[in-house]
């Protein structure tokens, strides 16, 4: 069965609904942490940038993160939401924007790229720390 097809109940009985990941839009910076595998050993990577879109689509769902790597490359990662390879997703900051997808920072460099941060009051943080 094709992973599009997949309705709630096949996620329960997938035990992926377990997962304890804070609720992210785009625009949020996260931490992503990935399960690697070299060889015979596991390690834990860390990815962290901005969710530039998301694609809401049953078990399939997935989420772009970009982040700016060494001289200015950017690098992007689009990673299904319920992939047995993260290990963990941690808010950093909540952004403001107004757009679905925010393919148009990929042409923008520097403070322009930038998105702006959502003020929040403290026990709003500690709502998202939860």
């Amino acid at each position: 069965m094709k992973a599009r097809f997949q309705t709630k109940e096949t996620i329960l009985y997938s035990d992926l609904e377990n997962r304890n990941f804070p609720t992210f839009n785009v625009g949020d910076s996260i931490d992503v942490s990935l399960i690697v595998k070299e060889g015979d050993k596991e390690r834990i990577q860390l990815f962290s940038g901005d969710v530039i879109a998301m694609h809401n689509n049953g078990i399939s769902s997935t989420f772009t993160v970009r982040t700016i790597a060494s001289n200015g490359v950017g690098v992007e990662k689009i990673l299904p939401y319920y992939s047995p390879i993260i290990s963990g997703i941690k808010l950093v900051k909540k952004g403001v924007v107004r757009r679905a997808k925010l393919y148009y920072i990929r042409k923008r460099v520097g403070k322009a790229a930038r998105i702006q941060e959502k003020v929040l009051t403290r026990t709003q943080k500690e709502h998202l720390q939860d």
